[in-house]
């Protein structure tokens, strides 16, 4: 236990990631679900949140006593604080837009577009709001010395990595996707070298074909830009770049565009550093 509490939001999550790996495996379980919802610790009581934690009551208060709180109403009210002073967030509508009854047989195709567009709207309002120039730079920077730059995705991540790689190699610069064809991944990963770069797709759960990627990655002293969606994400820790990113959800499945916009920006702002006579057409 500290001996002192965290008085505002952003110093409680920063210490909730560095402690995760020494926590035990059912407050590691609360130490996600504080990071990836902060509106639901917000509002809820102890009982519903432990529910929606999967946990019990008892480990939310042995959680905040763990922090140096007095209680679970006393770090609750970090996150209570924290939405006073802000207007509501992307989050908050899309859980509006899921409750949401209207839907019926003659309209749920619009109805579906509409919600769908409304989520993305506000989870690129988003994404303009906290992503830092500072690493959009660093990851710039990294990708334009790198000797060759390989990227990795599986799964629902798989489009983006897929893009990535064409519009690289379209504004000439060496790019892989590694994408496994043949069952391949081992070979094509042997081809990492120390001066290149590697991007990282990857969002919970996390598959453990990038996992591993990143891991003889690291062993090689390789940099890697990453894309994901919590700071406690395994692979977090060791990226030299770390984008964490909030994609829309509606009725449980998630979107790619916030994610696909981030990954355009970045590729595209490396033009600029490039030769005019350098680049294809996109």
């Amino acid at each position: 236990m500290n001996d002192k509490a965290a008085t505002g939001l952003e110093e409680l999550n920063a210490e909730i990631t560095q402690r995760f790996i020494e926590l035990s495996k059912r407050l590691q379980q609360v130490a996600k679900y504080v990071l990836d919802s902060p509106n639901e610790i917000a509002f809820g009581t102890v009982a519903v949140i432990a529910k929606d934690a999967n946990v019990h009551p008892s480990t939310l208060i042995r959680f905040s006593h763990a922090f140096g709180f007095s209680g679970f109403s006393d770090m609750q009210k970090l996150f209570q604080n924290k939405l006073l002073q802000e207007s509501p967030n992307y989050e908050e509508r899309i859980k509006l837009i899921k409750d949401d009854t209207s839907l019926d047989q003659e309209n749920v195709s619009i109805r579906l577009l509409e919600q769908f567009s409304d989520a993305n709207s506000q989870a690129l309002t988003y994404l303009r709001n906290n992503i830092s120039q500072s690493d959009l730079e660093q990851a710039r920077d990294i990708l334009s010395k790198a000797d060759s730059i390989h990227v990795k995705a599986v799964r629902r991540s798989f489009p983006i990595a897929t893009y990535l790689a064409y519009i690289l190699n379209h504004i000439n610069l060496r790019c892989f996707l590694l994408d496994g064809v043949g069952g391949m991944y081992r070979e094509q990963e042997h081809m990492i070298r120390e001066n290149d770069a590697l991007v990282v797709i990857s969002f919970y759960p996390y598959a453990e074909e990038t996992q591993q990627t990143v891991n003889n990655a690291v062993e090689r002293g390789v940099p890697i830009i990453m894309f994901t969606d919590s700071p406690i994400s395994p692979l977090a820790q060791q990226a030299s770049v770390c984008f964490m990113i909030k994609e829309a959800e509606v009725h449980s499945f998630r979107s790619l565009t916030s994610t696909m916009c981030l990954v355009q920006s970045l590729a595209i702002s490396l033009v600029h550093q490039l030769e005019p006579d350098e680049t294809n057409d996109t």
